[in-house]
């Protein structure tokens, strides 16, 4: 068990409140004060601890939420979800959730890898998959195609049946909305041609021209989000 008072050892400084918040949250497992599964304390008694407002809080709790961090039960409270012991990488991504540029290179990193281990195990019905993604993307209206761009790399992912790799890039993906709302001018046609060389790559089981054709991709998305 867990006394409150002693949770939260420092104040806060200036900073986004909110981004403070998340980190002391997530600071409470780093530091083994709290485990996967563990129930938070209640929402008066974080805002009693941290020295917050009601809205500051709630907005750090969704933060972590939409990170897979936590998981709020209606009357139930909130806890740290069981599954961060699987995918310790969430945690890490909340810590630098603000910061785009190592969100896009360790993007970068982990999926030029994995494309390379997708050609070698890659199945028929994956790439099925992600012919059916990329169809959906031509067919989307007004560049509304988020969605189906984060299923053809979720598809790939999964296609190495790596559990470990699969939880990374699990969470990865998690900042991949973020991502996108930093692209205001959407190019679908890009996005289109890109997907078809990766897609063409894997089919041929082709490990180098994937990994080029990834890197082609993802040097295009890193540049528009950072040079905008």
């Amino acid at each position: 068990m867990y006394e409150n008072n002693h949770l939260i050892d420092q104040p806060l400084t200036r900073k986004t409140l909110s981004k403070q918040v998340e980190e002391k949250i997530v600071g409470l497992l780093l530091q083994d004060k709290m485990q996967p599964g563990d129930k938070l304390p209640s929402e008066m008694e974080l805002i009693d601890m941290l020295g917050v407002s009601r809205s500051v809080l709630r907005e750090a709790m969704s933060s972590l939420e939409s990170l897979g961090i936590i998981s709020r039960k209606t009357k139930g409270g909130t806890y740290f979800t069981k599954r961060i012991g699987h995918h310790p990488f969430s945690v890490m991504l909340s810590i630098v959730n603000n910061n785009l540029e190592a969100i896009l290179e360790a993007r970068m990193t982990l999926e030029l890898g994995l494309v390379a281990l997708a050609a070698e195990k890659i199945t028929e019905e994956d790439l099925q998959r992600l012919r059916e993604t990329i169809d959906a993307i031509r067919k989307s209206v007004d560049n509304d195609y988020g969605e189906h761009d984060i299923a053809f790399h979720q598809i790939i992912a999964s296609s190495v049946e790596n559990p470990v790799i699969q939880g990374m890039i699990d969470s990865l993906l998690l900042t991949h909305t973020k991502v996108n709302i930093q692209i205001p001018n959407r190019e679908k046609e890009k996005t289109i041609a890109y997907h078809e060389a990766i897609y063409e790559s894997l089919k041929e089981r082709n490990p180098q021209k994937a990994t080029q054709e990834m890197y082609a991709h993802l040097v295009f998305v890193r540049d528009k989000v950072l040079n905008q």
